[in-house]
């Protein structure tokens, strides 16, 4: 039995989760509605507020399926109710982050300043010129509108410049040695 997907997921009050034909689930709650369509060979139950997943055989993709079921559901419950966020850190001398409407204004060393528009439910924040917060309710989402911001100038093991997020660590070089003298 998968540890992860025999755990049952308690709905809070305020979450509506609704369970379509062929496992298409949609999850409603404060932070805005999320709806996906799950294996079709996974049994969820949902019963006095309590979801649950089950798998109808003991085969190795069911198994693998199981865990990764639950933990999907699970990631939908939580991002309507509390939601989701990343924090981006940006180093280095002259870059920095300003919003300007909608769009994300970053000034990244480039002869040009770099713009990026965010998809539909997810907010940026920009706190101080250093510093980005992204904001969803989808995991997905919210790890892959960060994960394209950082690639816009990936932080370099020498200096350090570039975007990172604020919990990675960057692993330093040392610098050129210097030339020999004859």
């Amino acid at each position: 039995m998968s540890r992860i997907g025999r755990m049952p997921i308690t709905v809070p009050s305020g979450v509506d989760v609704k369970i379509g034909e062929g496992n298409e689930v949609t999850v409603k709650g404060p932070k805005g509605t999320l709806s996906r369509k799950l294996h079709s060979d996974m049994i969820l139950k949902l019963e006095n507020g309590v979801l649950t997943v089950e798998r109808p055989s003991e085969d190795k993709m069911h198994k693998s399926l199981h865990g990764l079921t639950r933990t999907l559901l699970n990631n939908m419950v939580i991002g309507v109710t509390d939601g989701f966020q990343k924090e981006l850190e940006i180093n280095g001398v002259g870059y920095r982050a300003q919003m300007q409407g909608k769009k994300l204004v970053l000034g990244l060393g480039y002869s040009h300043p770099v713009e990026y528009e965010a998809v539909e439910g997810i907010t940026i924040e920009v706190p101080s010129p250093n510093q980005i917060i992204v904001k969803g309710a989808s995991k997905e989402l919210v790890g892959e509108t960060a994960a394209k911001i950082r690639e816009y100038r990936l932080p370099e093991p020498y200096k350090g410049k570039g975007i990172k997020y604020v919990d990675e660590h960057i692993r330093r070089k040392e610098g050129k040695a210097g030339a020999k003298k004859k």
